[in-house]
């Protein structure tokens, strides 16, 4: 059974409608919907509050089975922002958790951060989507990556030149903004961008 049919089969079961499900999960009537259409699916938040609410695995959500063999699956954060303070890397508590599967993955430690704003639009990364990022302090010249700027975690490609990082957005609404590490102390790469999950 697919997705989609174990949401639209559990609600029915538990004589649900659609805003009552919406209503107890906080979303929009319009994602249950969509969900059941198979034109989305929820976040893992939301995944674990439906593994408690019907008494069943998190397993059961996570369609295993529809790609023909067994995926192995990591839970990891999903952090609205990460700050910098003293030099050091500030995580705030994450807003979520999301699956992810472990052939995304390849070596080192990996987290989620929300796109926030259009600058990163000619990049097809919009407001809302989730980007995989891999945390490291280094990327090579013309990657894109997290980036903590004055206590602010921001997604740009990044240029390197003599001693300074120039930071550009990919929208044309955006100038580059250069930095000199030595100078601007609250400067830090924290990750290199992996995937983009668009937001629906």
């Amino acid at each position: 059974m697919k997705f989609a049919e174990k949401i639209k089969h559990l609600r029915k079961e538990h004589r649900l409608t659609q805003a009552e499900l919406a209503n107890k999960l906080n979303v929009a009537p319009t994602a249950v919907s969509a969900w059941e259409r198979g034109a989305n699916r929820p976040l893992m938040d939301k995944i674990t509050i439906m593994s408690e609410m019907f008494n069943l695995p998190i397993t059961y959500f996570l369609d295993v089975e529809d790609v023909g063999e067994t995926v192995d699956i990591e839970t990891l954060p999903v952090y609205g922002n990460i700050s910098c303070g003293n030099g050091l890397v500030i995580y705030d508590t994450p807003e979520a958790y999301e699956a992810t599967p472990k052939d995304w993955l390849n070596g080192g430690n990996y987290f989620y951060l929300r796109a926030k704003g259009d600058s990163m639009s000619g990049a097809r990364i919009f407001d809302g989507d989730l980007l995989l990022i891999r945390e490291q302090n280094d990327v090579e010249n013309g990657e894109i990556a997290a980036v903590v700027i004055d206590g602010e975690s921001v997604l740009k490609r990044v240029y390197k030149s003599d001693n300074s990082i120039i930071l550009q957005s990919e929208n044309s609404k955006y100038a580059p903004i250069t930095y000199v590490p030595e100078h601007n102390k609250n400067i830090i790469i924290i990750g290199k961008l992996k995937k983009v999950i668009l937001n629906f």
